[in-house]
Order: C-alpha cells, then structure tokens, then sequence
C-alpha cells in the first residue's frame, strides 16, 4: 500500500448492534479441485445437531470416556480435584468423536481407537489449560479456568501433567504411530500460537500468512484426529492421507468460524470484537483492509495497533470489515472450505460415519459457538 497521511479521525457514530450492520453478497472465491460449487456441496451433506452426529459412536464414546477419565487419575489429591474439575466442564469433544467417526468410517474401532481419542482429548486438554495460564483468561467455555481458581502454577503444572499423561499412554501401548501424530501436531500448533504473536505484535500478517498460521495452530490437531482414527484402523498410508487432508480441510474452516463470531453478536464467550482488541489480524479484517482506500486502512491499521481501545474504536473497525466485506468473503472462504471436505468424505462407502462427518462438516460453518 501506498504510504499515505492517515486521514483525520472522522466522529464515531453510537455503536451499532452487528445484525443491523451492512451485508454484503459473498464474494467469488476461486477455489480448485471442487468438481462441483461450494453452495451445492454442502447441499448434500445432511443437517444434524451434535447429539444426532455422536449417535453412531455413543457406546464408543463411552468407552473413550473410560480411558479418559483413568488416563486423568492421580494419587495427589490436589491433582486429583483438579482434574475433576475439568471433568465436569468438558467441551463438545469434537476431537475424540472425529477419532471415532474416522476409525468407524474404515472399519472397527478397537482399544488402539480409544486410546487415539483419548491421547488427543489429553493434549488438547493440556494446551488449553496452558493457554489460559499466557492469556491471563478468568473463563473457559462459560465457567472459571483452571488459572481463575486455582492460579498459574497449577495450571502450568496440570498441563504439563496432561501431557505427560498422554504421552504415557501411547508409549505404555507402544502405539508409536498415534504418538508421532499427535506430537506433530502439539509442535505446529506451538509454532502458529508463536507466530500469531509475531506477526500481531508487527501487524503485518497478510492472507498467506494467516492461512499457514491457523493450520498450524487449528488445522493440524483436527487433521491428526482423523489420521489417528484412520491409524487404529489401517496401514494404508494413502487411506491415513486421505483423511489427514479432510482434517486439515476442516480446521481450517473451523478456524474461520471462529474468526467471524468476532464481528458477529453471538455469545461465544468473548466479547465482540476481542481479537480487534488484542491486535490480531484475522481473515475478515486483512480482506477488508487489502480492498478499502488506502488512506482509510492506513487510519484502520493505527486504529488497531493501540494497545487501549474504546467500545467505540472496535465498532469503528466492525463496521469497517463489514463496509470493505471482510466477512462476505471470509464466510465464503470457510464455505468454500467446507465444501472440500465434504467433496472428499463423499469419496468413501456410504455408512453411518460417514453420514456423521458430513453433517459435522456442516455443523463446523453452520454453529453458533
């Protein structure tokens, strides 16, 4: 961009609610490799709620729990109350249940598929726990953290006793192959985790960057569950393959949806607008400042880079993103990924997980949370 004089701060209107924000028609996202449109894609991936897409699997999922929840014991009663806690809260456990669905989509699942799911639960768990330790968060989904109630040490400590929870648990097994899965993907997303925060701290992460740094950070747990799934099933390296890049495919779209409840009024609990407040350029916001004026991103840019904000400074760049179609295009992208994936599951055999990962594809773009 051209370096121009920012232009004068122009008087902020009251903030306005983001259903009553403009719209815009989803931009044309080229998109290689679909035989077919993204909008009739995801056309043919059936509608399910999370109950319906874990019916397949739930004396599975049970089992996993089992494995889980023993992978989790301590003799420490501190320890021990802690992982109670965390427990209690559990998420959605879309990442055991990808586990599952992709060793049912090939076949059987055996103890080496549970022992998959929970090895992943474990580490997710563990970079969670760890995340709320460096982002100083009170809450995690809707309850206090781990850091919240009982401060950083513990949380540093529980984390680190996750992992090591799991790594144990694939070592004792010899279950080499899970192991190097997952611990592949725990370095990438270390590696995009630091990356996002580089770039952040410059303010200079344009679209390329921001899709390498979201596989790592996102994409690549997601790709390795479905690998594991397909690992506990087969040895056919380009079956395993197949499915990693379903993964990778999904993350990626998840990733976005995460990135749009940003500029949306979804309570997702976080505030709208939080990445805007930490200086994180996502996917709407770089689309919108790469099509508006110069002059305008340039007063966007120094605008997000203040390190203190006013509710009125994260409207200012919301309604920005929205004028410049940040989010059209962002949406069409994360659907245009989705799609893909579907594309690629509609591949296998027709089954019931296979019925299960398509609407899970399009539960991904479809969610509100």
């Amino acid at each position: 961009m051209p370096d121009t004089l920012a232009l004068p701060t122009p008087a902020i209107p009251a903030p306005v609610p983001p259903a009553s924000l403009p719209t815009a028609s989803s931009p044309t996202v080229p998109v290689s490799g679909l035989k077919q449109e993204p909008a009739a894609l995801l056309a043919q991936a059936p509608t399910r709620s999370l109950a319906e897409i874990r019916a397949p699997i739930e004396a599975d999922l049970a089992a996993f729990q089992q494995h889980f929840r023993a992978a989790m014991k301590s003799d420490v009663w501190l320890l021990d109350k802690v992982t109670q806690y965390v427990l209690k809260h559990k998420g959605k456990q879309i990442r055991p249940i990808l586990v599952l669905l992709a060793a049912r989509l090939l076949g059987e699942v055996s103890d080496t598929t549970h022992r998959g799911a929970a090895l992943v639960e474990l580490l997710h768990t563990a970079t969670l726990v760890h995340d709320d330790v460096v982002d100083d968060a009170e809450t995690r989904r809707g309850v206090f953290s781990i850091k919240a109630l009982w401060k950083n040490k513990v949380g540093v400590l529980l984390g680190d006793y996750l992992l090591s929870r799991g790594l144990l648990l694939a070592l004792d097994a010899k279950d080499y192959d899970l192991l190097h899965t997952v611990s592949d993907a725990v370095r990438r997303m270390a590696e995009g985790e630091l990356s996002q925060l580089e770039h952040s701290r410059r303010l200079d992460t344009t679209e390329a960057i921001y899709f390498q740094i979201i596989s790592d950070k996102t994409a690549s747990l997601i790709a390795a569950c479905l690998a594991c799934g397909a690992i506990s099933v087969t040895d056919d390296a380009a079956t395993i393959a197949r499915l990693r890049h379903v993964g990778e495919t999904l993350g990626l779209a998840f990733q976005i949806r995460d990135d749009l409840f940003d500029y949306g009024d979804v309570d997702v609990g976080k505030p709208l607008g939080n990445d805007v407040q930490e200086r994180k350029l996502t996917l709407p916001l770089i689309y919108a400042l790469d099509q508006a004026d110069p002059r305008e991103a340039k007063a966007i840019r120094k605008l997000v880079k203040r390190r203190k904000k006013t509710r009125a400074d994260v409207d200012r760049v919301v309604r920005f993103v929205y004028d410049n179609g940040g989010v059209a295009y962002a949406r069409a992208r994360m659907e245009a990924l989705a799609a893909e994936a579907i594309g690629d599951l509609l591949t296998f055999p027709e089954s019931e997980a296979r019925t299960a990962l398509l609407g899970l594809a399009k539960f991904i773009v479809a969610r509100k949370r």
